[in-house]
């Protein structure tokens, strides 16, 4: 019996196998276009880095929305940090939000390093996630205290920059993959791709206590979430 092609997948060359293991490729590790392509060339696989690149384009974000909605919900303190990246020459902030688990919350990538874009980030996250936190932690930045107090209120919030090192250690990942993508060309491009990398970097993250059976049985659990999310079972 012939298998049924999933519709999403429809109109591709490739099967459903190649293009959904090369989009974990790209987003999971710090790997270029080029990179990818090399590896799946290794396996018999002709793609060109372009193909690739549009792969990420076409599919990245739906899979990290399914993940999204597929992650427990999150914890009641969030940490809160932005960050300088350049992007064609022009300095660029990266806000990013955590939960007190490591759980990647949501970015957003602005110009700008001030009160109207911390109202940006915060608006954004109540949003998504649907209600407020307990706590909110962030660096000294008065930015975010300004914010706070227009958009929540109520929330209780701690500034100490020695209590926010959560937040500011989620932003290594981004650094290595702008060494790895010579900088984002836009800050469009820097939003989709860390939108989607984030959440990808969510679903097969593993507690730094975990024993060698409990790291096993979580990364199992995330190959069985990206199969369900991309309606293919890794088989590479």
């Amino acid at each position: 019996m012939k298998k049924t092609r999933h519709p999403r997948y429809a109109r591709h060359r490739f099967p459903a196998e190649v293009l959904s293991h090369a989009v974990w490729l790209y987003f999971r590790f710090p790997l270029s276009l080029r990179m990818v392509e090399e590896m799946l060339a290794a396996r018999g696989i002709l793609v060109s880095h372009e193909t690739v690149r549009q792969w990420a384009l076409k599919f990245g974000q739906d899979f990290a929305n399914k993940i999204r909605r597929r992650l427990p919900a999150p914890g009641d303190k969030w940490h809160l940090d932005e960050v300088a990246i350049s992007i064609a020459g022009r300095k660029h902030w990266l806000w990013r939000a955590v939960d007190q688990h490591g759980i990647v919350l949501d970015i957003l990538v602005q110009s700008r390093r001030n009160a109207k874009a911390a109202k940006r980030l915060l608006r954004k996250l109540l949003k998504k996630q649907g209600r407020a936190p307990r706590v909110m932690i962030t660096d000294k930045l008065a930015s975010y205290a300004a914010a706070k107090r227009t958009v929540m209120p109520g929330v209780e919030h701690r500034q100490h920059k020695g209590l926010n090192n959560r937040a500011e250690n989620s932003h290594q990942p981004t650094r290595r993959r702008e060494r790895i993508m010579k900088r984002f060309k836009s800050a469009g491009h820097a939003q989709r791709f860390l939108s989607a990398h984030d959440q990808v970097a969510n679903l097969f993250r593993s507690s730094a206590n975990s024993n060698a059976a409990e790291h096993r049985e979580a990364r199992s659990q995330a190959f069985t979430a990206w199969a369900e999310v991309t309606g293919v079972a890794m088989s590479f």
